[in-house]
């Protein structure tokens, strides 16, 4: 391995005063004033990025990205005001990339395919090879604009979130195994040319013919045989899912013989973003070890990248991002040195403590592991492997983000899944109290505490959403849910996680419930019959009926953040 990647995006979101903030992107338009940069947030981003490459040089890391090519790339068909304002940005990256340099980083620039705004829509063609080769032609004019850049990765099958404003939004263009094949062909000479590294992120939310190319082994070699380039780079998260626990090794690692590379994530978004510890370290190491002997390139760790939500701490910017930047060193160290987690643990104690009982952060940080896969998931449903067109479902749904979902309709979902509920309720009383001794750690070690009672109080919700989901129904604990609700939104100020609360009945029948998840779902990655022909095109032509029927079953944040939940049945 020779790429240690770190996510450069923390500087950006300094004093972002959102109520839900969009961590997958810069926010660019929070960053101008008057057709232009702010001089003031130019000035801050600055100061915190030198910050940031500091100590994530020191951490061990040796490359940095940031968002993103659309912004380092001006055209002469764009209005006078757009290209004024991306001579600010070039100034702006043109300081960025100098201050990593010095730091000993390398730079990675990040982008979608494709970026449009009217300008382009007005000038190049709608077709596939005219914006291949409007996207060969940004790509060079980075490469030629900063020849200090290390290279661009590019995501294909995600695009901005439906909350994205400013001079450019993205929009998914590669719709088949074909398109992005080609697209990389079209590239690749250009950073050959350059010597530069192309690195294609493989991730995608199921969007088109080539949205299961996270985890079907056909799509991948439709895509990828026989490109292998020391130019190319293919990136993969884990796991066949995004950023969760209890999922399998993504297989398509053992796959082909092109460069890897291994997306983690520090910043846990499903796991608190940092508000309370999610380590992550012992998890990681199961992933090293089993890719021995593969051509792994290297990690890419994103510390900030990823997710909705209020919280808003940012790693090594802040004094309370302690749980993130815990995580970001233990990963570094795990895949750059091939040392244990424990052994990561120590050293990371030695970097803040002067003695050498480094024993308790080890107990804190493997109670923390249990805790978040004992109570935060439900391990009979996340080991499970669930299939719903072209996704693999996230073993996590109870707990999304920032919301804790507590409604009639999830009440049966999960009972079509979990077989002994009276079991998982008691483990959830019991990870309870393994907080409680959290807490007695971070006091010895002088660690936030505060972030414990927080994590406590927040779990006794979910905790007690277990009895509702397990128990047999009654108005006790629709009273207790209301009692915890008040108390936490009254204790805690925003940030904090949004209780969502719905007893009102879901009338289809368990059994009925049951019997359509079977349709739906599946449990392997193969295609059935029925996915072929209903799942996969059939059920398309009725999502809008679907979705008016399904209101109760799928929240409104789902349809508000990201893609929105529409864009799985594209």
């Amino acid at each position: 391995m020779d790429l240690f990647i770190i996510d450069g995006i923390a500087p950006f979101f300094r004093d972002n005063t959102q109520e839900v903030i969009n961590w997958s992107k810069v926010p660019f338009v929070r960053l101008e004033k008057d057709d232009g940069l702010d001089p003031l947030r130019e000035t801050q981003i600055r100061n915190d990025f030198k910050t940031f490459c500091r100590r994530a040089a020191d951490t061990g890391y040796n490359a940095v990205t940031l968002d993103d090519l659309a912004h380092c790339c001006s055209f002469p068909f764009y209005s006078d005001r757009l290209q004024n304002k991306i001579v600010g940005y070039r100034r702006l990256y043109r300081y960025l990339f100098d201050t990593a340099a010095a730091c000993g980083l390398k730079v990675f620039v990040t982008t979608d395919l494709l970026f449009f705004n009217e300008a382009i829509d007005r000038t190049i063609p709608s077709r596939d090879a005219a914006l291949r080769r409007f996207a060969a032609h940004a790509c060079r004019q980075l490469f030629e604009f900063f020849p200090d850049v290390a290279g661009i990765i590019f995501r294909v099958g995600e695009v901005d979130g439906v909350d994205v404003e400013g001079d450019f939004h993205s929009r998914i263009m590669i719709h088949r195994p074909s398109q992005a094949r080609k697209m990389i062909e079209t590239l690749l000479p250009v950073f050959e040319e350059l010597d530069k590294l192309m690195i294609f992120r493989t991730w995608s939310v199921g969007v088109g013919r080539v949205g299961d190319m996270i985890w079907n082994p056909d799509t991948f070699d439709k895509v990828f045989r026989g490109l292998e380039n020391e130019h190319l780079i293919i990136s993969m998260k884990y796991g066949e899912s995004d950023f969760f626990r209890f999922l399998p090794l993504n297989r398509l690692f053992f796959r082909g013989g092109h460069r890897k590379l291994i997306e983690l994530q520090a910043r846990r978004e499903y796991e608190g973003f940092g508000e309370y510890p999610s380590f992550i370290g012992w998890d990681y190491e199961k992933i090293r070890d089993q890719l021995i002997g593969q051509n792994i390139a290297g990690i890419s760790v994103w510390c900030q990248t990823g997710g909705w939500s209020g919280f808003r701490r940012l790693t090594w910017l802040d004094e309370n991002a302690d749980w993130n930047e815990i995580n970001a060193y233990v990963t570094v160290r795990l895949f750059r040195d091939g040392i244990t987690a424990d052994q990561a643990i120590q050293l990371y104690y030695k970097t803040r403590w002067a003695d050498h009982h480094w024993r308790p952060l080890q107990e804190l940080l493997r109670l923390s592991d249990e805790v978040i896969k004992e109570l935060l998931y439900i391990e009979d449903f996340a080991s499970r492997h669930i299939f719903f067109r072209r996704l693999r479902v996230p073993p996590l749904v109870t707990v999304y983000w920032r919301h804790i979902i507590a409604n009639h309709f999830m009440r049966k979902f999960m009972r079509c899944y979990v077989t002994d509920g009276r079991r998982v309720v008691r483990q959830g009383h019991e990870a309870l109290e393994k907080i409680r001794r959290m807490q007695d750690l971070a006091d010895r070690l002088g660690l936030p505490s505060e972030d414990l009672r927080f994590q406590y109080d927040t779990f006794e919700i979910i905790s007690a959403v277990r009895e509702y989901y397990f128990l047999e129904f009654n108005e006790a604990v629709i009273e207790k849910l209301e009692t915890l609700k008040a108390a936490y939104e009254k204790k805690y100020a925003e940030p904090r996680y949004t209780v969502m609360l719905d007893f009102s009945r879901f009338k289809l029948r368990r059994i009925h419930l049951h019997m359509m998840l079977r349709i739906l779902f599946r449990g392997a990655h193969g295609y059935r019959l029925v996915d072929r022909i209903v799942t996969l095109n059939v059920l398309s032509l009725f999502y809008p009926l679907l979705k008016r029927l399904s209101r109760k079953a799928v929240p409104d944040f789902a349809s508000e953040s990201a893609m929105g939940f529409d864009s799985i049945f594209r």
